[in-house]
């Protein structure tokens, strides 16, 4: 299993409210349309402090590295980088491995 860890950081002038409606009403629509996406679980920032390097962390599942590369490179999958990239002024991701121990 593959999990990308998506850090986003919301686009200036845009509270954490509009931030939180946009992610889980709106984005989150166009994301479930990914095919090959398995799980897709949204992380967002409780309060808004200015301290917060980022607003969410956004945890995507895919089965394997192929499953995730024809997710990204479909038809879906850029339309939720495009509106991502709408509603965001920064974005970290960490491709892992995730390993559950307990």
């Amino acid at each position: 299993m593959i999990k990308v860890l998506s850090m986003m950081k919301r686009k200036e002038g845009m509270s954490l409210d509009e931030f939180r409606h946009w992610l889980t009403e709106e984005h989150s629509k166009l994301s479930q349309a990914i095919p090959g996406l398995d799980k897709f679980i949204v992380n967002i920032a409780k309060t808004d402090s200015p301290d917060n390097p980022f607003d969410s962390v956004n945890e995507l599942y895919f089965a394997d590295e192929a499953a995730m590369q024809a997710a990204f490179g479909s038809d879906a999958g850029k339309a939720s980088g495009e509106d991502a990239l709408a509603h965001i002024s920064g974005r970290s991701r960490l491709i892992t491995i995730e390993y559950r121990l307990k």
